[in-house]
């Protein structure tokens, strides 16, 4: 941490005493070898900060597959993308399920910047599905063409950076972090970015003075660089529409930390060892799939999409402590005070116009 402290403050230092919150999120998770998600510390699971859907049952992950299989049933040799696999047990699941399904894909690729987290995949992945491993590829960038089959991203948005504003009277001014001695600290100050003045004056009408919220500017493009040809896009992260995201009473926006399955709301501490995640606004994501030529197939929460995609019990009722715990699982995914509400499902798809269940 002292390391990623150290490399922080000189970014600072050179751009004149202070930067964006953007760049610092940036910089806090994913600087090469010292940020949250580019260092060696665990982050998945009940010994990590916090835990995903992939990491609670298996069953999660069978219901993508099942959406998957209907994709490549009808593409001839299609492949899947999954966008930062975390730990590697979704991509594990999925396959294992789709060999149930006699529906493999030609390939599993996985787009991964961390060496770490490459390196974390490949020990469950070889693991869990040894036989299957030869199928599996890691990449660290978008592959050079364009590709058939689907596309997964599970929470995925939440971890892009984003930049902070507050509403004023004069205009828009935006949270910036500055260095003192051995800590962060805000500096809030009139906007310099003209592209965030230009959309935050859009919400402007609706809010009050003094609101204080974030925006994925960089949303939008990266929508845009999706690499599919032919097939489905599925997106599965915490978000709300945009009428719910920045609804006046939701005055001090989306903001969390975890660190050790706890949450709160200053990312200025702990930096390097904590995830720094906001919400996602599925507006926005549905308005730059329109944009990309993508069509918005589904918009669901994950409870919907889970039940519509088989979640069941798949365990004897009579193996009484087993079945239990399975019974929780599936009630973590899908009751509306736990994951079932919260976390939404996006589905795009292109030049595939197969009702998808």
């Amino acid at each position: 941490m002292n390391t990623l402290f150290s490399h922080i403050k000189q970014t600072i230092n050179q751009a004149g005493g202070r930067i964006s919150f953007y760049e610092f999120m940036h910089h806090a998770l994913y600087a090469p070898s010292l940020g949250y998600y580019s260092a060696g510390s665990r982050k998945f699971g009940a010994e990590g900060d916090f835990i995903t859907a992939p990491e609670i049952s298996p069953l999660f992950s069978h219901c993508i597959a099942r959406q998957c299989q209907q994709v490549l049933a009808a593409i001839e040799n299609g492949v899947i993308l999954e966008f930062g696999a975390g730990s590697g047990i979704m991509a594990a699941d999925i396959l294992q399920e789709l060999e149930q399904l006699d529906s493999l894909p030609k390939k599993y690729l996985i787009l991964e910047i961390s060496a770490d987290l490459q390196q974390r995949q490949r020990a469950t992945l070889e693991k869990q599905v040894p036989h299957l491993i030869d199928r599996i590829e890691w990449l660290q960038q978008l592959p050079a063409t364009t590709l058939q089959g689907v596309i997964l991203a599970n929470e995925v948005l939440d971890a892009m950076p984003v930049h902070r504003f507050r509403l004023d009277e004069q205009g828009i001014s935006e949270f910036y972090v500055t260095v003192e001695e051995s800590e962060f600290k805000w500096q809030i100050l009139p906007t310099e970015n003209e592209e965030l003045r230009e959309e935050v004056e859009k919400l402007r009408p609706n809010l009050p003075i003094g609101y204080i919220s974030e925006i994925n500017l960089a949303l939008p493009a990266w929508i845009q660089s999706l690499p599919l040809a032919t097939g489905l896009v599925l997106l599965i992260d915490y978000g709300f529409p945009s009428s719910e995201y920045y609804h006046p009473q939701r005055n001090e926006g989306t903001l969390m930390c975890h660190y050790r399955h706890q949450t709160h709301d200053n990312p200025l501490i702990n930096v390097g060892l904590q995830d720094i995640t906001t919400h996602v606004n599925f507006t926005t994501v549905g308005k730059a799939a329109i944009a990309a030529n993508l069509k918005v197939a589904g918009y669901t929460n994950q409870a919907n999409f889970l039940l519509a995609s088989g979640l069941a019990p798949t365990i004897d009722p009579n193996d009484t402590k087993a079945y239990l715990q399975q019974a929780q699982q599936i009630k973590t995914l899908t009751l509306p005070n736990e994951m079932g509400e919260l976390f939404k499902v996006m589905a795009l798809t292109a030049n595939f116009d197969i009702q998808l269940n």
